[in-house]
């Protein structure tokens, strides 16, 4: 016998098709029993309907080839000299499969129907249904259980008040399973159910206590885009970006368990949304809008004003380190960072510090020493674990060079720090000493990750301005790692001005209006200044966001035009990371 060709998947794109347009398959079948495993089907019926309208029908007693037992009989009316004439289950397959097509199967306990189709084409080496599935079940305990003592369907056909009602025949199940769940579809739509997507995703909402609120993502487009959460004030309660925005923002209310999403929707009040071209602007955009509005319910990105830096004082005779708030331009020091806060800033510092003894008092030295007679050297000087020159003991060459060699393992050489805080962490560890190991590894975990997360920093600062070829038409251009202009389905010539102004919020939203933040101008590229110079703390952030952006997708995007050319860092620093715990698969 021939292998039929299974249904096509449904991809994404059509799960977001108007319910309108969708073609759903609804079946039922008899059966002797209720194993798939010991019992085999008597009757198969299925409709055809989109749109409200029936298109087609499919109805044939099935020749079981098991004895009928006489409850089936006296339930279904179905004996056995009425199914002995009738077609086996492996001639009815093909005509069956070729009726369903790729159109939606639905069904009244649907997994019952399906798993006796299923052992059947397994049986016969016939490949499975691939279709998008609903069940009316389910449907019905998210949406009328509180107005129905069951979800069976002659109580749904009761409800709905259904012109054929169920008769225990194959057909006459399916057509009064399609007008419930026509009704079924007039209730989700009042929740704001429009769409394929929707639908499937209803029966795992449950019961859940802002249901009513569904209705808020009604007007949310299928495209890529940032979305704000309003309480009933019109102030900000959390923004985040999606490739769907429809989909996520229903995801909310259909399954997302974390901690304080609860919170969230008890007070949201109004959605608002700006669609963006790319799911790289809708990323870009999210980090402006969390900076300039810090919603209360995020978490990362708007705590930017509290980033730090460790500065290497290189414009005094004497350098060392110290965290500071903001860089000066053109002072003719070295920065690292921002961090993202005072204490990992000071854990950075301290981890160079176990490398190289650089002095840590912060005493005004002359060039040739202290300017003024101490009574002893300072305490890590007297420990020998900084060569500081109130200590007599070290000569300005000598300083010098341990500078030197700072600088060259912070522009060039990270290795140089990170080899040694390697090889000290291994002594320990094997000396047993595991709390000081501990804490040597939380310094050296905070430099290392510093240190990489500049090297991709500067690697596309330095490439200048990119032209970047996305998917579907869409483009975009980031200029010193900060996004510039972006849009879709541009002809040729140039990209032309940036396209993130001001755009109006969605109509159906909150006030006031979403806009599309800018970033303030601060020297070269917007902020981030030349590869060397340090990288401001307003736009850390985004750069951060377009660098790991670039790096997940690099192989499905173009590059079409670039200044200075781009490269990573081929191999990554060590981590530092504490390992985690390998489960007991036992």
């Amino acid at each position: 016998m021939a292998v039929a060709v299974a249904a096509r998947q449904r991809s994404f794109d059509d799960l977001g098709t108007p319910l309108s347009g969708v073609t759903f398959v609804v079946i039922d079948l008899e059966t002797t029993g209720g194993s798939p495993a010991t019992c085999a089907i008597t009757e198969v019926g299925a409709v055809k309907v989109r749109g409200g309208e029936i298109l087609g029908t499919f109805q044939t007693l099935v020749n079981p080839g098991v004895p009928i037992p006489p409850a089936i009989t006296v339930l279904t009316g179905i004996t056995e000299q009425m199914v002995v004439p009738a077609p086996r289950i492996e001639q009815v397959l093909g005509p069956l499969v070729r009726f369903v097509g790729d159109a939606v199967i639905v069904g009244h306990n649907v997994r019952f129907d399906l798993g006796f189709l299923a052992a059947a084409m397994d049986r016969e080496r016939w490949p499975r249904f691939a279709n998008v599935v609903v069940d009316t079940c389910a449907l019905a305990r998210r949406l009328v259980r509180d107005e129905v003592p069951n979800c069976k369907l002659e109580t749904l056909s009761r409800l709905f008040r259904v012109h054929h009602r169920p008769t225990h025949r194959a057909l006459d199940d399916a057509l009064a399973t399609t007008e419930v769940l026509h009704g079924l579809l007039e209730r989700a739509g009042s929740l704001g159910v429009l769409g394929l997507d929707d639908l499937v995703a209803l029966p795992t909402v449950g019961a859940h206590p802002q249901l009513g609120k569904l209705t808020l993502a009604t007007r949310l487009p299928r495209a890529p885009g940032v979305y704000l959460f309003r309480d009933a004030g019109g102030r900000p309660l959390y923004v985040g970006k999606a490739v769907d925005l429809r989909r996520r923002v229903r995801s909310y209310f259909t399954g997302d368990e974390r901690r304080k999403v609860g919170g969230l929707l008890r007070e949201l009040a109004a959605i608002d949304h700006i669609e963006c071209s790319s799911e790289l602007e809708a990323s870009v955009l999210e980090v402006r809008l969390i900076h300039e509005l810090t919603p209360r319910y995020n978490q990362r990105t708007k705590h930017w004003r509290g980033y730090r830096y460790v500065k290497l004082t290189l414009d005094e005779p004497w350098p060392r380190l110290s965290v500071v708030v903001q860089p000066r331009h053109g002072d003719g020091c070295l920065y690292l960072g921002p961090v993202g806060s005072a204490a990992t800033a000071r854990r950075v510092a301290e981890a160079i510090e176990t490398v190289v003894p650089l002095r840590r008092c912060s005493a005004r030295l002359a060039a040739s020493g202290p300017t003024s007679p101490r009574e002893g050297a300072c305490t890590p000087a007297q420990l020998g674990v900084a060569c500081c020159p109130c200590s007599g003991a070290v000569s300005p060459d000598a300083y010098r060079e341990h500078v030197r060699a700072l600088v060259a393992a912070l522009t060039d050489d990270p290795m140089s720090l990170l080899a040694p805080l390697e090889a000290r962490l291994r002594r320990l560890a094997g000396q047993q000493r595991y709390e000081e190991a501990a804490d040597l590894r939380d310094r050296a975990a905070a430099l290392s990750r510093a240190l990489e997360r500049q090297r991709r920093h500067d690697a596309i600062r330095h490439a200048g301005r990119l032209e970047l070829e996305l998917s579907d038409g869409a483009w975009a251009v980031v200029d010193g790692g900060v996004l510039e202009a972006a849009g879709r389905d541009r002809g040729g010539g140039d990209l032309g001005p940036p396209e993130l102004g001001p755009v109006e919020g969605d109509p159906a939203g909150g006030d006031p209006a979403v806009h599309r933040p800018s970033l303030p101008v601060d020297g070269p590229g917007r902020g981030t200044g030349a590869p060397g110079d340090p990288l401001a703390r307003h736009v850390v952030d985004e750069v951060a966001t377009v660098v790991a952006w670039l790096e997940a997708r690099a192989t499905r995007i173009r590059v079409a035009a670039c200044d200075r050319g781009l490269a990573w860092p081929a191999v990554r620093l060590p981590a530092f990371e504490p390992r985690q715990p390998v489960p007991d698969r036992r």
